[in-house]
């Protein structure tokens, strides 16, 4: 079988605390509500990608408790193919706690668990090898070095999107293996300032810093603002769609999920932009990363309307 898309990243169980404002040093504030849902940057993704009607495929590692089970069934029910997914008797599955205040802004605590703990060996490459996109989102520890050596055996007729973070952006130079291989990169500004070391006043300055790299496209995530996109001839800036937001966790994965399904489907650079900031709105309408992941139908009805205006 043939992939639109797999992934590879970590796999986290998102406990998401609703609270009335995210405390600071010395400071006290109360839980309003508490939201359990599963998460990891790229299997938000990759679900999106799912829920908009591609194949995908994920890879990453899980331990054999209670949280492993509970994402490894939301895979399933997602239809994503899990047979990437390494499942080991010893650790824990990764967690991640969040803090959601009334404005939708959020603090996030990350215990990776065993999805630091991925050797190349491991790895189903024939998975890998039938993918039109390998998309790569961050680790905290150690198998970022699976990335950079799965990317070395990569052939060159797949493309690589990647979603640095804030962990990756804070590698710098560091991350120059992974870039060298890097057809799509999908960045918020603050991460791309963090990447070229605040040097630069202005994003086509920290874009044109980059292109050492032969990054085929940049797009700069800009939150309620939108995106900045260049793929080298055309640059654009895309305004975002007017939502109310409850929570922006998994936003930037939302809309790397609109912008993948619309470079797949062989959409322009502007369209693919637009379908990005549609499902990132989406994502933030809800509470979790992947509960307002909308469906192909809800996409390409809000397409028709945009064509008919």
């Amino acid at each position: 079988m043939t992939y639109h898309a797999v992934g590879f990243g970590a796999i986290n169980l998102d406990k998401l605390y609703q609270v009335n404002k995210i405390a600071r040093e010395d400071a006290e504030s109360f839980i309003k509500d508490l939201k359990i849902s599963c998460g990891g940057s790229s299997a938000n993704t990759i679900i999106g990608l799912s829920r908009l009607g591609l194949k995908t495929a994920l890879i990453g590692k899980t331990a054999q408790d209670s949280e492993g089970e509970l994402l490894l069934e939301n895979l399933k029910n997602e239809g994503v193919e899990s047979r990437g997914i390494i499942s080991t008797p010893e650790g824990r599955s990764g967690n991640v706690m969040g803090f959601v205040d009334e404005a939708g802004e959020r603090a996030l605590y990350v215990d990776p668990g065993v999805n630091d703990r991925i050797n190349l060996e491991e790895i189903d490459l024939d998975l890998v090898f039938n993918t039109k996109i390998l998309h790569l989102t961050s680790f905290v520890g150690a198998s970022i070095n699976a990335q950079e050596e799965l990317l070395e055996k990569l052939p060159p007729e797949i493309t690589v999107s990647l979603d640095p973070g804030r962990i990756y952006a804070e590698y710098g130079e560091k991350l120059a293996r992974i870039l060298k291989r890097t057809d799509i990169l999908l960045i918020n500004r603050a991460e791309l300032k963090i990447l070229t070391q605040k040097k630069y006043k202005s994003i086509d300055e920290e874009i044109k810093s980059l292109r050492n790299f032969d990054i085929d496209i940049i797009v700069v995530k800009l939150g309620d603002a939108g995106c900045y996109a260049t793929d080298g001839e055309t640059n654009i800036k895309i305004e975002s769609f007017p939502v109310e937001c409850k929570d922006t966790t998994g936003a930037g994965d939302a809309f790397n999920a609109g912008f993948l399904y619309g470079h797949i489907k062989r959409r322009t650079l502007k369209e693919s932009c637009i379908i990005g900031n549609y499902v990132a709105a989406c994502c933030v309408e809800n509470f979790g990363g992947i509960n307002g992941l909308p469906d192909f139908e809800k996409v390409n009805n809000k397409l028709q309307e945009i064509a008919k205006n």
